[in-house]
């Protein structure tokens, strides 16, 4: 989805020569898989990064096209709506000092992107929700500028027969409302993590992200307030969902597929299973015409970054124009600090190289339905979670994190050759971010109940925590 789109209007010839190119390119994919066609030389990973600009009131402000233009860094791109960037970084070998390099270059351009917000007379924050954005903000006043974003709204709700979609989220308390645009997912900002994969291990590396999704939002949670509102620890997986409903081909309503969701299963023979249910499932959103050869497949690669799988399998070609596999797992917020962002792609990263590397694969103890119920109340819940493992063990999320899954991350961490000390380092922060139970989302909802839940008040106060630099378990009230 990153790349843009000439037009924002389509005809019925445009969608049958769509489709007849993804069924193409599907087909290609899949002897890609099985020839072991796709590039793999080391482990190396990238992330992009999610952030809001806000002004002097702690408010989003609507200025990333001037911000961007003044900026001028190719890394740093606009999202859907106009208070909203995305930070990107380069890919990077998974090893040695690549923690403290992460962090390094993150800081550098947290920096610059803060200086030029200054100068704009606004600032920039990393938080998955921020508590002062209200639904007035969210409209289509406030899309950037692109027919990418055009587009897509256009197309989600032709295919809704222009049914507005239908928030409800039940929680603490309860939001229910309904929206004529596609602008509430530009409320919910992430950090995502790409992880370069061999063909080889692609299963397990897709299966075990998936099984990691429940216990990385029980201690990464950061958003748990919409419109002022007290909802889920993770309010933004269930406004995602909702956000972009529309579902496949199976149903007159919203389908058995939903666009945005954890998937419908393990993959049990190849990746292609993923790449196959887009293409029989899923209604084509950007019938976008590529001229370009079906080896680069466009067409599937642009229909791919419009289904929105937590744990999503990519496509993209290398320096020499070799196609490479990728995992990017989505689940994490932004925030709340540097340091946290980069505790957590250790954690994960540590983590998902010991399940793949473990002699039994973990979805053979563990149901995709189970890890699916994991996932749901690790977002609803937090740390308070409980959880189903191996042999229908419960277990509270809390426990799980610190006896069974720490471990695993750093044993993983070690056999990539990562630095001691920053293995130390980053594990130790998610050590005491558990211990304390104090996530970022924990730390809003206490600020907030000391503060008669004044939203302005919680943003200030957090901003100034996230410029101090301190990790979240460290914040005081």
């Amino acid at each position: 989805m990153g790349n843009e789109i000439p037009s924002s209007h389509f005809s019925t010839e445009d969608l049958e020569i769509f489709n007849d190119r993804l069924r193409e390119e599907t087909r290609i994919v899949g002897d890609w898989l099985e020839q072991n066609r796709f590039s793999y030389k080391q482990n190396m990973f990238g992330y992009e990064l999610e952030a809001w600009l806000i002004d002097r009131d702690f408010r989003p402000a609507p200025i990333n096209e001037c911000f961007l233009q003044s900026l001028n860094d190719p890394l740093v791109v606009p999202e859907l709506a106009s208070f909203n960037i995305e930070l990107n970084s380069p890919p990077q070998h998974l090893t040695g000092n690549v923690f403290n390099d992460m962090k390094q270059g993150l800081t550098q351009i947290y920096n610059q992107c803060r200086h030029q917000a200054r100068l704009l007379d606004a600032d920039m924050l990393m938080i998955g929700i921020l508590p002062t954005v209200m639904e007035d903000d969210l409209s289509l006043q406030q899309m950037s500028n692109s027919p990418r974003y055009r587009a897509l709204n256009e197309q989600i709700f032709r295919l809704r027969h222009g049914q507005p979609l239908r928030i409800n989220i039940e929680g603490k308390e309860h939001l229910s409302t309904t929206h004529n645009d596609v602008m509430l997912e530009a409320a919910t900002t992430s950090f995502q993590l790409h992880l370069q994969i061999p063909s080889n291990l692609a299963i397990r590396y897709y299966n075990a992200a998936i099984i990691l999704s429940g216990p990385m939002v029980a201690a990464t949670s950061n958003s748990p307030y919409l419109f002022g509102k007290h909802l889920w620890e993770e309010t933004r997986i269930p406004l995602f969902e909702q956000s972009v409903s529309i579902g496949g081909h199976k149903n007159s309503k919203e389908g058995n597929f939903k666009r945005v969701s954890l998937g419908t299963g393990f993959a049990t023979t190849s990746l292609l299973e993923c790449f196959l249910e887009n293409c029989d499932h899923f209604p084509v959103v950007l019938p976008v015409k590529y001229d370009e050869p079906p080896e680069n497949l466009a067409h599937l690669r642009l229909h791919n970054g419009t289904i929105w799988r937590w744990n999503r399998p990519l496509i993209g070609f290398d320096s020499e124009g070799e196609p490479h596999l990728r995992i990017e797992h989505r689940v994490i917020p932004a925030g709340p600090s540097i340091i946290d962002t980069v505790a957590n792609a250790a954690f994960f990263t540590g983590m998902m190289k010991n399940l793949v590397d473990s002699t039994t694969p973990p979805e053979q103890n563990l149901s995709f339905s189970q890890a699916q119920n994991n996932f749901y109340a690790a977002a609803q819940f937090g740390l308070k979670a409980e959880f189903q493992w191996s042999a229908g063990q419960r277990i509270n999320a809390r426990e799980h994190l610190l006896q069974c899954l720490l471990p695993l991350a750093r044993s993983g961490l070690e056999s990539l050759e990562i630095n001691q000390a920053d293995i130390r380092l980053y594990l130790d922060i998610i050590e005491q971010r558990i211990k304390s139970g104090q996530t970022g989302a924990n730390w809003q909802k206490r600020f907030a109940a000391t503060h008669d839940h004044d939203m302005q008040a919680l943003t200030a106060a957090y901003a100034a925590q996230q410029q101090r630099g301190n990790p979240v378990h460290e914040w005081t009230i």
